[in-house]
């Protein structure tokens, strides 16, 4: 014929290689992915079952709250009459609070001489010391009291720990109708945690740094023993409160 002999269509064994799937190549895949699955499912467990133990120990929830959720005090910005700035804080010491503390200062700007107001019923001992020390550093005044829903300061208390951030004030002023609430600390370690001597031990120590602290924030040593009189609250009377030089000034606000 002239135009020849038809031309061979191509059989399927003539396909290029690369388009032919490959049996061994899916298991592969299949395996791969598997592997994969399990390797984030080992992972995640790693991660998440840890992190729930942490979460469900004592206290560990109140910590994670705090630091991610809604924090337990409250900050206010406020112009003083008199020229100065203030924050006012409030609200109970919470397990991050120092923290949080630092960044409100920051955000007000206050500087040496600037007023924290303070309203509180206390929290945690290591928080409160760390809060006072960082007031002290930076030179603020304390004084016990809030702030009203105009901005205007009024009178209020402060009690166990958050005696501690006051005595971080390098002027302490007294505002009348305020007061001033102390107690004795011990430890928190339960019995079954550890021996009674230990318990002593541990509170003694807690008594120490307390003592440390307040004679290097200036106040009194005395304090310690209207601390050490009672576990419950023990409202100071402002005669009280100079006599220990806890409080240092009157009250310079309007």
């Amino acid at each position: 014929m002239p135009w020849g002999a038809p031309s061979q269509q191509p059989h399927q064994s003539a396909l290029p290689q690369q388009a032919q799937p490959q049996a061994g190549t899916r298991r592969g895949r299949t395996w791969g992915t598997l592997a994969s699955v399990v390797f984030a499912g080992l992972l995640l467990a790693g991660v998440l079952i840890p992190a729930y133990r942490d979460i469900s120990s004592p206290g560990a929830w109140s910590y994670w709250k705090d630091f991610f959720g809604s924090p337990s005090m409250t900050a206010s910005a406020v112009n003083m009459a008199d020229g100065r700035k203030a924050l006012a804080i409030a609200g109970r010491i919470g397990p991050v609070s120092a923290s949080w503390f630092r960044e409100q200062l920051d955000a007000a700007k206050l500087t040496a001489g600037d007023v924290i107001f303070l309203s509180s019923p206390g929290g945690s001992l290591d928080q409160g010391l760390i809060m006072g020390a960082v007031v002290r550093s930076r030179g603020l005044t304390t004084v016990v009291g809030k702030v009203d829903s105009e901005g205007r300061p009024q009178p209020s208390r402060c009690a166990s720990a958050c005696v501690f951030v006051f005595a971080g004030g390098k002027i302490r002023e007294a505002m009348p109708r305020s007061a001033l609430g102390v107690h004795q600390f011990s430890s928190t370690s339960s019995r079954s945690e550890e021996s009674a001597s230990d318990l002593i031990a541990r509170t003694q120590q807690t008594t120490g740094m307390i003592l440390d602290y307040m004679t290097r924030m200036g106040v009194s040593p005395s304090i310690m023993q209207a601390m050490t009189a009672s576990k419950d609250i023990r409202w100071l009377t402002e005669k009280e409160a100079f006599d220990l030089n806890l409080t240092t000034a009157r009250y310079a606000g309007a």
